[in-house]
């Protein structure tokens, strides 16, 4: 029997409890998402040194636009700065940066940023680090399907043609492998729009510490869980 601890290729995590965690602290909301942004590149590291390849945060939610006013203002404040540091700190760990999500409604300077730092970290080999911003899976999949659409009007393919690979290739992590785990802090059990069409093998794992408190211990609680769990696709692994 192979009892060897198995690391998952592909860790992607819903950062909930920044604004419960300020809260419980007394502290303004933004507080919290300034902690959870530091727990985030301190994270990149530890996910790096157990072997992930793979890492993917769900950042800003196209629903997320919906909060307050002066908590959207805060967090885009701090996307901008997250990203005047990125750069210079991915290329000291090899880091390759890529954004998932619609920019089509963020500021020019933050798409500039983006389309910035997804060239300059193009080259790095080490971890691959995704962070989805403005991201909604049903919003990801109805692009998808425009583009696919677009394709069949102009000849391109055919519909008879289309396959779960067509549509896939046309999500925004056409060349990421899906998740194989994902987790959720903070005590929440639902996916919010998540990685729809991803998730569809991917194993769960919630935790009700809320994301600033998230740290190694943490995450090799959450791997541990994982490598108890027998993993079977639709049966095409064995068993019945």
């Amino acid at each position: 029997m192979d009892t060897e601890r198995k690391i998952p290729r592909h860790v992607a995590v819903i950062l909930d409890g920044n604004g419960r965690w300020a809260k419980a602290k007394g502290l303004p909301r933004n507080a919290g998402h300034v902690k959870g942004a530091q727990v985030v590149e301190d994270m990149l590291k530890v996910v790096d040194e157990v072997g992930i390849k793979y890492f993917t945060v769900y950042a800003f939610s196209t629903e997320n636009w919906n909060r307050p006013k002066d908590e959207v203002t805060a967090l885009m404040g701090l996307l901008r700065k997250y990203m005047e540091g990125s750069l210079r700190k991915a290329a000291k760990n090899n880091v390759r940066i890529r954004v998932i999500g619609d920019r089509t409604k963020l500021s020019a300077d933050i798409v500039k940023s983006i389309e910035n730092l997804e060239r300059d970290t193009s080259g790095n080999t080490g971890l691959n680090f995704q962070i989805a911003i403005n991201y909604g899976g049903r919003d990801e999949i109805r692009r998808a399907v425009g583009r696919i659409a677009e394709k069949v009007s102009t000849g391109e393919i055919t519909a008879e043609e289309i396959t779960e690979e067509t549509i896939s290739s046309e999500l925004d992590t056409a060349d990421i492998p899906d998740p194989d785990l994902l987790i959720r802090t903070c005590g929440e059990q639902r996916i919010s729009n998540f990685l729809l069409w991803q998730l569809a093998y991917t194993e769960f794992y919630f935790t009700t510490v809320p994301w600033p408190d998230f740290n190694r211990e943490e995450l090799e609680k959450a791997i541990d869980a994982y490598n108890g769990r027998e993993r079977r696709f639709g049966g095409l692994t064995g068993g019945s």
